[in-house]
C-alpha cells in the first residue's frame, strides 16, 4: 500500500491545482494532499479559501462549535442536509477520510467547544 504522503509532491500538487482544465477529482485530491502535507502557508491559504467558499455556498450552515485548533465543527445531520445527501452517507465519507489520513473528522459533542 502506498503511503498517502508519497502520492504527491508539493510541485505536482501545485501544478495540478493551478491547471486550467484538470479533472475535478484529481484537483480535489491535490488540494486535500496540500491541506494535509503542504507547507503551513499553503495550508493556511487553502483553509481560508475553504472557509470563504463554505460561507458563500452555504450561508445558512453555521458551525455548532470549534475544535481545539479553532476549526469549525458542524453537526453531521445539518451538514448532510446542506449537501443534499443522507446523514449515513456523510458519516461514511468522514469516516473514510479519517481512516485514510489519520486525521480526526468526527468529534463527539464534548470534543468541540460550543459557540458562545
Amino acid at each position: 500500500m502506498i503511503d498517502k504522503k508519497s502520492e504527491w509532491t508539493l510541485e505536482s500538487a501545485m501544478e495540478i491545482m493551478m491547471h486550467p482544465t484538470v479533472d475535478s477529482k484529481i484537483w480535489a485530491e491535490a488540494v486535500e494532499w496540500l491541506l494535509l502535507y503542504g507547507p503551513p502557508e499553503v495550508r493556511n491559504m487553502l483553509e481560508q479559501a475553504s472557509g470563504h467558499a463554505t460561507r458563500e455556498c452555504f450561508p445558512d450552515l453555521e458551525p455548532s462549535g470549534y475544535n481545539e485548533k479553532g476549526e469549525p465543527c458542524y453537526e453531521i445531520e445539518k451538514l448532510a442536509k446542506h449537501l443534499g445527501i443522507e446523514e449515513d452517507e456523510a458519516k461514511e465519507i468522514l469516516a473514510r477520510k479519517e481512516n485514510a489520513h489519520g486525521v480526526q473528522q468526527i468529534f463527539a459533542g464534548e470534543e468541540a467547544f460550543k459557540k458562545q
